[in-house]
Parts: C-alpha cells; sequence; structure tokens
C-alpha cells in the first residue's frame, strides 16, 4: 500500500492453498509501531486507514488522502529516535 504510506508485510494465513511465495495475508508489524509511540486508540485509527485503503484501491485521490491522515497519525512518532 504504498501509495496510502502504509507498510505490511506479505504473509500466510491457516489453510492457505499456494505457496509461501504466493500469499493471501497480511502481517503487521505492532512491536514496530508500538516502539514509535502508537497506542491501542491509535490501532483502531490504524485499522480504519487499512480498511479505507482495501475498499478504495483503485482511487489514487482516495489514497492520497489516506496518505495524508496516515502522516498526520504517525506525526511525532519518528520511526527512528535519535
Amino acid at each position: 500500500m504504498t501509495l496510502a504510506d502504509i507498510t505490511v508485510n506479505k504473509n500466510m494465513v491457516p489453510f492457505d492453498d499456494k505457496s509461501p511465495f504466493i500469499t493471501s495475508g497480511i502481517r503487521i508489524g505492532t512491536a514496530a509501531i508500538t516502539t514509535r509511540g502508537v497506542d491501542k486508540n491509535d490501532i483502531i485509527k490504524i485499522v480504519d486507514l487499512i480498511d479505507r485503503a482495501l475498499l478504495n484501491s483503485t482511487d489514487v485521490f482516495e489514497l492520497a488522502s489516506i496518505k495524508e491522515d496516515v502522516m498526520e497519525l504517525m506525526n511525532g512518532k519518528p520511526l527512528f529516535a535519535w
């Protein structure tokens, strides 16, 4: 979901009928985001952003709006603390 600035990993899900190289699930690195200061209320917002991105995956204008919302949510939560 690069257009929305949301990063996830491809991951197998139970009963996947394809190889590990062709997965049908995603994994969200909660350890990575909690290290950045994300709390349970932010997680609810992140779920909403992912849902919006999936439902609007071909709408570049909506994806740009989601990207702005992601940037606003993560503002002040740096990836690396110096």
